[in-house]
């Protein structure tokens, strides 16, 4: 996962953005600003989220990825509050990823498993897709990800209900598939 995001870097897709790149731009006082505020909302215990949400801001970024997902954290106070910034966490990209048909469920379970594995998060998929569904379909915390989301199914002419359903299915086997393995591992 590390290589494709290298490989990413260096052909250009991600760029990194230093203090340099932001006075360059002219926009270093404006990123202190958004800091200086941000900072007073999240606290000292979430400083990179602090940097990355002023970043975001700064840019005008329309999404932010963040794996801190906590009541009061980044993901859930930028769903709260009137923000341009869409939160989203490492889960829902690959989901957003497998709608799209960049890739298929089963890699879809994988390089979910390789990110949260190397991130440490304790994080199930099974969870995270029903967050996702619950947040874009079901049950949605505000109303622009629902919008949203219908207008990613016209622009992918998708049904995201059905490919879904399809990545549960594969989700539930991948799990029970990795229990038993995990099982004979251990004995």
């Amino acid at each position: 996962m590390l290589k494709a995001v290298d490989a990413d870097i260096a052909s250009g897709k991600i760029e990194i953005y230093t203090d340099q790149k932001l006075k360059d731009l002219a926009v270093y006082k404006i990123f202190e600003n958004n800091f200086k505020e941000n900072r007073l909302l999240y606290g000292v215990s979430d400083l990179g989220e602090v940097y990355a949400i002023s970043l975001a801001q700064t840019l005008g970024a329309y999404s932010l990825v963040t794996d801190d997902t906590k009541q009061g954290g980044p993901y859930m106070s930028l769903l709260q509050f009137e923000d341009d910034v869409m939160p989203f966490t490492f889960a829902d990209v690959l989901i957003l990823r497998y709608l799209m048909g960049i890739t298929d469920a089963s890699q879809t379970v994988k390089d979910f498993d390789a990110v949260n594995k190397a991130a440490d998060l304790a994080w199930t998929f099974r969870s995270q897709l029903s967050r996702f569904i619950r947040r874009f379909l079901k049950d949605p915390y505000r109303e622009e990800d629902t919008a949203w989301i219908r207008e990613f199914e016209k622009k992918c002419d998708i049904k995201p209900e059905e490919k879904l359903k399809t990545l549960g299915k594969i989700s539930k086997a991948y799990a029970v598939r990795h229990r038993r393995e995990e099982g004979i591992a251990k004995s």
